[in-house]
């Protein structure tokens, strides 16, 4: 047990103190009446012997709707043998009553969780009882919420009747989460394990998923993870990070490894400095001793924690929270499957409202690339029919698969379709291109293209620090970068554009840039350089090969865009395209030159480790640089 009759924050004589309020769960229970709304404690809090005891008191009552966010224990409540007697009306679609809501004896409520204490309060969803757990009193008569402050806190400042199992296995948690022994009015106490939800395998897919999300995470950020695999799967990857706070509805075991290890601290937080501050813990016992009495900890209600507008005060707020799926123009399905309710809205919308409006926010939306063991793709042309959007085109930013980031914020719907085709399962990338076509989303040119959309492998990403500490980034070229290369290239003067294609040229056709843009990733390899922008990417510079099949040697060449050359940008493009083709099986690397553009010239004669050849015709070096053995 955590909280036992020694401990100091528990007053031991508390059953003697408030005796005129202590009754058993099944005398408790008989205060419920026919027609009654009675709301239940959520998740790991949820009060089992007040649950049974009204489920064993079912026959003698009708029509009582049992209303709750999400519960993860027993549920008979829930069953075919008392439909009828019990009505289930839940916030959010758990397994355990998940049957009962498909099939129509049941309901869910779609709400945004931070709207759901209002309803509450405001008396649209008047609630005549309220069975939640606690922690025994204090000696101040004051109970803890423990782990589950939620929206149980407004459930039992507004209902009729509140009951409480007080339970020395519950944890004392810090923060809003005290009520007075005097705001409830009967405690029933019986001491058990909660309910317990160890944390589920990561698997290849949601492992890929998780590293792409991390990779969006600063370091300083305030993050939010919600429920499931994926946000797990991201915790593991945050490791390395530095001093991140944690502002979210829930946690679960993985905090814990992220505290001790020190990339979780809270220090750079605006609100709740150094606090970890939730409103309910999903978890094992290892979780609930941790968050006991501990400090670090602050459990809020959901009214604050999942308020946009205080969300959206914290700097760098990540919001990573996950669909069932998405279409073309950005459209999020994430609580329903076709017309079938499958999970809930809950606090998705209002993190990824509140991330958008951090300053250097970010809002992710993750997802694997197919469902049914690959038998169907989540990213589709359109929704399936039926399907509820939850966060719209408008509201969504990031996207992740398996297959990488697409961002989608500000961008028209034919960059949306390629983004997040170039993201999806390889398997449905060419119908995804056909139906976008169909649908008028893309141009029909992009049928050529639908045999090279690729995102490329992790190691071709780096980076590079310039003499005056500025940072250059480097990855592949992307599908998505179509706007940005024509944004570059024609923001370069017209001699390095000379140097780059041999020749004076005016204008860059639309087929020349989907050609820079989509490549095989072998025969073709395109690198870019780039700064990161409130819009996206800045790219200032692109570096790539084409593989002569019959020589087994690849052509390189560059751009820079003119305020950053001379810094070594080239070299270092150069010594990234030279190790992607060695490792290609490429035998070596050939260029053209204009004998004018020394510098390039000066790159290649410098490659030590490579056998280079030159030989001037006319105003042009043609180079030969093959691979030391």
């Amino acid at each position: 047990m955590i909280n036992t009759t020694d401990n100091p924050h528990i007053d031991p004589n508390w059953r003697e103190k408030y005796a005129d309020m202590i009754v058993t769960p099944e005398a408790a229970v008989r205060r419920i009446k026919h027609g009654q709304r009675v709301f239940i404690g959520t998740a790991c809090g949820e009060p089992l012997a007040l649950v049974r005891a009204l489920s064993a008191r079912g026959p003698k009552l009708s029509d009582v709707e049992i209303v709750h966010l999400l519960t993860f224990g027993e549920a008979p409540y829930a069953s075919r043998q008392l439909e009828g007697l019990f009505t289930v009306n839940s916030f959010f679609v758990a397994q355990n009553v998940r049957g009962m809501i498909q099939e129509g004896l049941g309901n869910y409520t779609p709400i945004f969780l931070s709207d759901i204490p209002r309803l509450f309060s405001s008396g649209r969803l008047p609630l005549d009882a309220a069975l939640i757990q606690v922690s025994p009193p204090d000696h101040r008569g004051m109970v803890s919420l423990g782990i589950s402050v939620d929206i149980v806190k407004s459930a039992a400042e507004n209902a009729s009747l509140v009951i409480a199992q007080v339970n020395e296995y519950f944890p004392r948690t810090m923060g809003n989460s005290f009520i007075s022994v005097y705001d409830l009015d009967l405690l029933a106490p019986v001491n058990e394990p909660l309910v317990e939800r160890p944390a589920v395998e990561i698997n290849d897919v949601t492992d890929a998923i998780g590293r792409n999300i991390a990779s969006l995470v600063d370091d300083y950020s305030t993050v939010e993870l919600g429920i499931g695999r994926i946000p797990q799967a991201a915790m593991l990857h945050l490791a390395g990070k530095k001093d991140l706070g944690v502002h979210t509805e829930m946690i679960t075991d993985g905090i814990i490894d992220l505290v001790e290890s020190g990339v979780v601290t809270g220090t750079r937080k605006k609100l709740d400095r150094e606090k970890v501050v939730a409103s309910f813990a999903i978890g094992t016992r290892k979780l609930f001793d941790y968050v006991s009495n501990n400090s670090k900890f602050a459990f809020h209600p959901t009214e604050y924690v999942n308020d946009p507008f205080v969300i959206a005060q914290h700097r760098k707020m990540v919001a990573i929270n996950t669909a069932l799926e998405v279409d073309l123009t950005g459209q999020v399905c994430a609580d329903s499957i076709g017309s079938k309710f499958f999970s809930g809205i809950g606090g998705q919308v209002d993190f990824n409202r509140g991330a958008a409006r951090s300053i250097g926010g970010k809002a992710i939306i993750a997802l694997p690339s197919t469902a049914r063991n690959g038998a169907v793709s989540r990213i589709v042309s359109h929704l399936t029919p039926g399907a509820g959007v939850v966060t719209t085109r408008g509201d969504v930013h990031y996207i992740v698969t398996e297959y990488g980031v697409a961002y989608m914020h500000g961008k028209s719907a034919a960059e949306r379709a390629m983004a997040l085709i170039a993201i999806a399962h390889p398997d449905f990338r060419a119908e995804l291109v056909e139906r976008a076509i169909e649908a008028k989303l893309l141009r029909p040119e992009k049928r050529e293209i639908e045999g090279v959309i690729a995102i490329n492998p992790r190691e071709m990403k780096t980076s590079m620090a310039l003499r005056d500490g500025t940072q250059i980034n480097f990855r592949s070229i992307l599908p998505t970068d179509e706007t940005n290369v024509r944004d570059m290239l024609y923001h370069i003067s017209e001699k390095s554009i000379r140097f780059r294609f041999m020749t004076e040229i005016q204008r860059f056709p639309y087929h020349q840039i989907q050609n820079f843009v989509y490549i095989d990733n072998r025969k073709d390899v395109a690198i870019v350089g780039y700064m990161p922008a409130a819009h996206g990417d800045e790219i200032i510079a692109m570096g790539r090969y084409y593989l002569d099949e019959t020589t087994n040697r690849a052509e390189v060449a560059f751009v820079v865009r003119d305020e950053w050359q001379g810094k070594g940008i080239g070299a270092f493009m150069l010594e990234i395209l030279a190790k992607t083709a060695r490792r290609n099986g490429i035998k070596g690397l050939t260029a053209t030159v204009l004998r004018e553009n020394m510098a390039m010239q000066a790159v290649f004669n410098k490659k030590a480790d490579m056998q280079v050849k030159s030989s001037l015709e006319g105003d042009v070096y043609y180079f030969q640089m093959d691979f030391v053995e």
